[in-house]
């Protein structure tokens, strides 16, 4: 555990510039040029976590005033993520995890069944919540572990099927996101994209924020939109003038500064992807290698900020009007743009398919993390993460990643097969859509 703690204490500022530096130098950018790149990257991360904690002082006490205000009666309380991760972690798999998924991702770039390494490690959490519980429910550690293992791999498989996307999207290349989270969202929003291209309207929808900009000038800017929003989020918190202008300002503040921030690590990224690609041609026979990096990244794109602010709202209500959910939105109300982030990805920055897709998701997940209402109170009851009491969960757990791999891995030895068995299969037509992905943009060089 001191070794799991050693390394999350330093944090996506520090341990991701370090991991970059090294990448850096085995791909012979030579040092000064390796430490520019990954001290830049941590700088962006800096700013990035500063544009977050926006979020924790600006819109979290908003959530909860809104909450208050409108006496919503729901009787599981979502912690937030970083109790979360912080009660998975505290668990036996938890202490496991960190280097079992680096071995796994090792192997699996050794044999070509994946193209990413994720050096993601916080986010490693995702897969030891999904081995915390199957612990719980099978009481063996092989279940477990494998588990967690099963998910990492679905995890890097749905990063490699995104990647050209995230790559054009950002604008870097050699980047995948392999997030525990954002990568299991990846199939459904990739599925709905393909249903929204049967829809006449919807597959001719142009609503992007160029468009909104060309039709309806200054009223399209990001920041008139995010004027707009922070006042109506203002309007339901039922704050005074002050307060109000505040949350406004704040609200803009985030729309605006995240893609600024993404900037400066995309900058610190584009050499080291260089390095990586003319690495790849002269010892590998251009194989290539994707950095597997947090979803904070995508966060940059304006629509996804926009629509994560319009969900606020749209979430609390229907967490109340859903037939069947417990949960009461609250630590991770806040930070809802990362539950969207991927969409605003797989549909090309479309405002109204994103938003759509948002809130599909947000009803599966308001649903998942009720199913796991007890088995995270069990966990949380373990740990010294949260003095909550009563049934605790987080929108965090609402995974469709982690909900399949329990379920089934409540058969056990037999369930791991079957997983086992679905994940070849997955794994060979990814690689089999990420080799036309890439040589389509060969041929358009």
């Amino acid at each position: 555990m001191a070794v799991v703690d050693y390394f999350l204490n330093l944090g996506a500022t520090v341990f991701v510039p370090i991991v970059l530096i090294i990448i850096g130098l085995i791909f012979g950018q030579g040092f000064l040029k390796a430490l520019r790149s990954g001290v830049i990257v941590g700088i962006g991360f800096v700013g990035l976590n500063l544009a977050i904690s926006l979020i924790s002082s600006i819109l979290e006490p908003a959530v909860t005033q809104i909450t208050e205000r409108f006496d919503l009666h729901l009787t599981v309380i979502d912690v937030g993520s970083g109790a979360a991760a912080g009660i998975t972690f505290s668990t036996l798999v938890g202490a496991l995890i960190i280097p079992a998924v680096i071995l796994l991702n090792l192997l699996l770039l050794l044999i070509g069944f994946t193209k990413t390494m994720n050096i993601d490690i916080f986010n490693y959490s995702h897969y030891a919540f999904t081995g915390a519980v199957v612990h719980l429910l099978t009481g063996s550690i092989v279940i477990a572990l494998s588990a967690s293992l099963l998910q990492a791999t679905w995890s890097l498989l749905s990063a490699d099927y995104s990647a050209k996307k995230v790559q054009t999207m950002l604008g870097v290349d050699g980047i995948s996101i392999p997030q525990g989270y954002a990568a299991s969202t990846v199939p459904m929003f990739a599925f709905l994209e393909t249903i929204y291209n049967r829809i006449p309207y919807l597959r001719d929808s142009k609503l992007d924020l160029s468009h909104l900009q060309k039709k309806f000038g200054t009223f399209g800017d990001p920041v008139i939109i995010g004027t707009i929003l922070g006042i109506i989020i203002a309007l339901l918190t039922g704050y005074n003038f002050a307060d109000s202008a505040n949350l406004v300002i704040g609200v803009v503040a985030i729309i605006v500064l995240f893609p600024r921030m993404v900037k400066i690590i995309v900058e610190g990224l584009i050499p080291i992807s260089e390095s990586a690609q003319e690495f790849f041609k002269k010892r590998l026979k251009g194989r290539e290698v994707f950095i597997g990096l947090d979803s904070a990244l995508t966060l940059g794109l304006p629509v996804t900020q926009i629509v994560g602010t319009m969900l606020i709202p749209i979430t609390l209500i229907l967490a109340v009007i859903l037939p069947g959910n417990k949960v009461l939105p609250l630590g991770d109300l806040a930070f809802i743009a990362f539950f969207t982030c991927m969409a605003t990805i797989i549909h090309g920055n479309n405002i109204l398919k994103t938003i759509i897709s948002g809130v599909i998701n947000i009803v599966i997940v308001l649903y998942i993390a009720t199913w796991f209402a007890p088995y995270f109170t069990q966990l949380a009851s373990q740990s010294d993460e949260t003095d909550i009491t009563g049934q605790t969960t987080s929108l965090w757990n609402g995974n469709i990643f982690d909900f399949i791999i329990v379920n089934l891995s409540r058969l056990e030895y037999i369930g791991i097969l079957i997983l086992i068995a679905i994940t070849i299969p997955i794994g060979i037509f990814v690689k089999r859509k990420v080799a036309i992905d890439f040589s389509k943009n060969e041929g358009s060089e």
